[in-house]
């Protein structure tokens, strides 16, 4: 059948409940979803758990996803959420293991040995690009697709395709180069692409169908802790493009320099800003026993030094009981980050609200993260609750 149907067979299940368009969806993606889990969990059990978790998923929410153009990166990411939660007991040792691997094999440089190295850390590495950029490469070097159906299938350009596709595989040879994993990135698409899924068990396909079918009723209970560990992801990455893309993190805009007349240049996003003063700065010191620029320098330098207890302070805890999975999330992406510098603190009124003025404070920083990537954004952090406690609000 060909690619640009998987959407009617996804259309015509949620419409009709047909069990033999939902057996099409699996088997058509079977590969690369148990491809993606095993090299999440490491063992072929575990990924068949990952692999069935996502399909039953999958069937929960067919009806939220008619819309779409594709399901290969929705598929990856749902295998990604639910690998991320199968790893959350086991990650200081997988990593330990991952380490001991690399050095045993660090020269050898034949293209098997190649991917031995790659296929460990392959999706820590994916972790590290945008959601597009996953979904481009899990396209074009999972699937194997050619540029121009990539291309089709995510409504750009081919050139643009490309380009894109060029960029993502320059990071990855970045993170893997870090990691003492010496290649180009022409060669690491070649190697992606011709190790990255492999085919699933030869029943896995008819189980997985069954069991999503049944909405899970007939799931391990291995299998059914995945899925709701994975829908609290889920549901947590919702909420953080929200915030990026709605709140606090219009923050996340980039920035070529920490002054805040750069900022105000963003008539985009602030109708005004203006920068604190040095009474400001006074009152927030008496009142929190800090400085805006103060509390986010020991907040920026804690994560630096992984020192948690310490930057644990200013994370809201109504706000942590709450979505409790984002501080694993945090810890893992900015912990060891290195401060490069921050700029003056300011007060902005944002456009997308109407111009009303944020309740705290905006500090420009400009910081490298794990993967080596430089990010420069505005953190946003407020006291406005009965502590008077300096929170961070958004803008990583």
């Amino acid at each position: 059948m060909p690619d640009l149907n998987e959407m009617d067979l996804l259309r015509e299940y949620a419409g009709s409940g047909s069990e033999t368009a939902f057996a099409g969806l699996v088997q058509r993606h079977i590969n690369l979803v148990y491809s993606v889990a095993l090299r999440y969990t490491g063992n072929s059990p575990d990924a068949q758990d990952v692999t069935q978790a996502v399909f039953i998923i999958l069937a929960q929410k067919a009806a939220s996803l008619r819309q779409r153009t594709t399901l290969t990166g929705w598929l990856y990411e749902t295998t990604r959420f639910i690998g991320i939660r199968h790893l959350r007991n086991r990650a200081r040792q997988q990593a330990r293991e991952q380490e001991a691997y690399m050095q045993s094999t660090l020269n050898d440089p034949n293209t098997e040995n190649l991917w031995r190295q790659l296929a460990p850390i392959l999706e820590d590495a994916m972790s590290r690009l945008n959601e597009k950029e996953r979904t481009l490469l899990a396209l074009r070097f999972y699937e194997n697709k050619s540029g121009a159906e990539t291309a089709a299938l995510l409504g750009i350009q081919e050139w643009a395709a490309h380009k894109r596709a060029t960029r993502a595989l320059e990071k990855l040879r970045k993170f893997f180069a870090k990691r003492g994993v010496t290649s180009t990135a022409a060669t690491l698409g070649e190697t992606i692409s011709a190790n990255s899924v492999q085919a699933a068990p030869a029943l896995l396909a008819k189980t997985a169908t069954a069991v999503a079918l049944a909405k899970g009723a007939t799931a391990s209970l291995s299998t059914l802790t995945l899925i709701k560990g994975a829908l609290k992801i889920m549901a947590w990455s919702k909420i953080k493009t929200a915030i990026v893309a709605g709140t606090v993190a219009i923050l996340t805009v980039g920035t070529t320099t920490l002054v805040v007349n750069h900022y105000r240049n963003h008539s985009a996003i602030f109708s005004s800003t203006k920068e604190l003063s040095a009474a400001d700065n006074a009152r927030f010191s008496l009142l929190t026993g800090s400085t805006p620029e103060e509390a986010a320098k020991i907040f920026l330098t804690a994560c630096s030094q992984n020192d948690w207890g310490t930057a644990g302070k200013y994370f809201d805890p109504q706000f942590l009981k709450k979505y409790p999975d984002f501080y694993f999330d945090f810890t893992n992406l900015y912990g060891g980050l290195k401060l490069i510098s921050l700029g003056k603190p300011f007060k902005g009124r944002v456009i997308m609200f109407g111009g009303a003025e944020y309740a705290g404070v905006y500090v420009p920083y400009e910081i490298r993260v794990g993967d080596g990537a430089v990010k420069k954004s505005q953190l946003a952090i407020r006291c406005d609750n009965p502590e008077h406690r300096w929170y961070w609000d958004g803008g990583m």
